[in-house]
């Protein structure tokens, strides 16, 4: 049986969801591991999906799953998705291994400038023009999913060169992601 890998991600959003689902599973299919998108995940029942099914499917899966893959490309805002955050932490306290990727290159406190105006500094600390701090470890987005990946050991997060012309729906960096994925756990299997 392939390694099964949860499909964290705001596609599920998408109006071509169920494409790009399949796309992500067939990509992780090419290397070997069994692609699990929470969108795929009802039982089938008729009527409107409750948020607390919903919410008990996912988990079930991510049980289930041998590992993530967390698509952390900023969604509605300078920062990853709040649910696929929710996600990738929920797998680390599993300790499960983790993967990620962002469509964004930019690092987290560029993109607070970009998204809130100029930063002031007071001392090693920089302040976004509504007075709040901003975290400035030059990571790719918070810093508690940046260390999450980090603690699952498993090589930090996969981002493009540059910036790709539609991030909410590019899967090349996903490819590379999941291509490590397979890589590592076929590693942790023959260990």
């Amino acid at each position: 049986m392939p390694p099964k890998i949860y499909l964290a991600g705001p596609e599920v959003f998408l109006p071509d969801a169920v494409a790009i689902g399949r796309q992500k599973v067939a990509i992780c299919a090419r290397f070997g591991l069994l692609g699990l998108f929470p969108i795929d995940l009802g039982d089938g029942a008729a009527g409107p999906a409750t948020s607390g099914a919903i919410f008990q499917a996912c988990l079930a899966a991510m049980r289930e799953a041998d590992a993530v893959i967390a698509n952390l490309t900023p969604f509605r805002g300078v920062g990853a998705d709040p649910g696929t955050a929710f996600e990738l932490g929920y797998m680390v306290a599993l300790g499960k291994p983790v993967f990620g990727y962002s469509n964004d290159p930019v690092p987290h406190v560029e993109r607070v400038r970009s998204g809130y105006g100029p930063l002031r500094t007071d001392g090693d600390q920089l302040f976004a023009a509504d007075g709040l701090a901003v975290e400035n470890f030059a990571l790719f987005d918070n810093l508690m999913l940046a260390e999450g990946l980090r603690a699952g050991g498993r090589g930090g997060v996969f981002l493009p060169a540059a910036p790709v012309a539609d991030p909410a729906r590019d899967l090349m960096t996903f490819a590379r992601c999941a291509e490590h994925a397979s890589e590592v756990l076929e590693a942790i299997r023959q260990a």
